[in-house]
């Protein structure tokens, strides 16, 4: 019991030091309890205005590509919510935090089957899914925003330069109410 109690402390237990990681920078993504038209991307064009839509899924409809700073900050917000996800095995609050896009097409009942496989082998995963959010994505092909349907879609694609595999990712975001909505999530380990 002694030796179990040290390990937790001083960080012996490889896939326990991974949640810590994990839940820290969950937390630190988590984390901000700002109003819900607080947007990031567009903090410095309105600065001195004042937001006037209330609605989540208002559409903006000439969405501008984030900076690089904010593009690695929702990609890596995107990979510690789904490592969370993975981790609890509770995929209600990335669920939760996608848009009504994603929300209409997938439960989170098909979310937590697609991704089983990452359930099976937390053990291997989480660790890598750690390493991932701390480090920046690496884009292939560059970030580049697409119109459907009248809708602003910022299409990610690349891989997080994780050991002993590289995680690679393909991430969409919708533009609504001012905020970028996952639309798609696509994670492997290759």
């Amino acid at each position: 019991m002694k030796t179990k109690i040290y390990n937790l402390l001083f960080g012996r237990d490889s896939l326990l030091s991974g949640l810590f990681a994990i839940a820290v920078v969950a937390l630190i993504a988590l984390g901000c309890t700002c109003g819900k038209n607080f947007d990031l991307a567009n903090i410095a064009k309105e600065s001195n205005v004042a937001s006037t839509s209330d609605s989540d899924d208002a559409d903006d409809e000439s969405a501008e590509l984030p900076d690089d700073r904010l593009l690695k900050a929702l990609v890596k917000e995107t990979t510690a919510d789904f490592a969370l996800a993975v981790s609890s095995e509770d995929f209600s609050k990335i669920y939760e935090k996608s848009s009504s896009d994603f929300q209409t097409t997938y439960t989170q009942q098909e979310m937590k089957d697609t991704f089983k496989p990452f359930i099976q082998k937390k053990k291997q995963v989480l660790p890598i899914l750690a390493k991932a959010v701390g480090i920046d994505p690496e884009y292939s092909p560059d970030p580049s925003i697409r119109t459907e349907n009248g809708l602003s879609i910022l299409v990610t694609e690349g891989k997080f330069a994780t050991k002993p595999l590289p995680l690679t990712f393909e991430y969409e975001y919708v533009k609504r109410g001012g905020q970028w909505k996952l639309l798609k999530l696509v994670t492997k380990l290759v």
